[in-house]
């Protein structure tokens, strides 16, 4: 059943594969009218007549692969110019965008300049000088604030132990005075008394 079904198919093929058989590849025999350069050349090698070991071509042949290789120069040619015009725009375009992002650039530091600086008495200062010098004043304001805390805590001292002595001799001269005082009176009374006792 099986070797029937497969002589049935094979059967059934065979024309396709018959078709197939009798179909004789076709060689891409070429031409002068169209293709490549070098399958013209190839197409004129192939149909040249042989003589002894020269190849004789045409001058039909000749004249057409001259033309078509003179046509085809001159399309490279052409394109040579189209590409060195398209080149030489590219390269001006080049430059415009270099000049263009030097100026750019130019412009941008110039911005963040400003930016880092300000006018400070007329005269373009940048903030890190600006801080510095501020810190520095604030420093030198600082170190002479402690000066002048010191000199006036001395001097503050020096003038209390000075009231202090001040006070202190003050108190000695009055005592002094009210001695002395103390002494004339007796000896007024003295004087008196013996003056009294003299007349007496």
């Amino acid at each position: 059943m099986k070797t029937v079904k497969l002589l049935l198919f094979f059967a059934a093929m065979l024309p396709f594969i018959a078709a197939n058989a009798q179909q004789a590849p076709q060689t891409n025999i070429g031409s002068l009218d169209s293709g490549s350069i070098e399958s013209q050349f190839d197409y004129i090698n192939s149909v040249s007549n042989n003589f002894e070991e020269y190849k004789v071509v045409r001058r039909a042949n000749l004249a057409k692969i001259r033309a078509n290789v003179t046509d085809s120069l001159k399309v490279f040619k052409d394109q040579l110019g189209t590409l060195n015009n398209q080149l030489t725009e590219q390269k001006n375009s080049i430059d415009q965008l270099n000049g263009s992002l030097s100026t750019s650039q130019a412009e941008l530091q110039q911005a963040l300049d400003m930016k880092d600086s300000f006018s400070f008495l007329g005269m373009s200062i940048h903030k890190s000088t600006y801080n510095t010098m501020m810190w520095g004043i604030v420093i030198v304001l600082g170190i002479l604030l402690l000066f002048f805390m010191y000199r006036f805590k001395r001097n503050y001292s020096v003038t209390a132990e000075i009231k202090q002595t001040l006070e202190e001799t003050r108190e000695e001269f009055e005592l002094h005075r009210r001695n002395t005082l103390e002494r004339e009176r007796k000896l007024n009374r003295q004087l008196v008394d013996e003056m009294n006792k003299r007349k007496v």
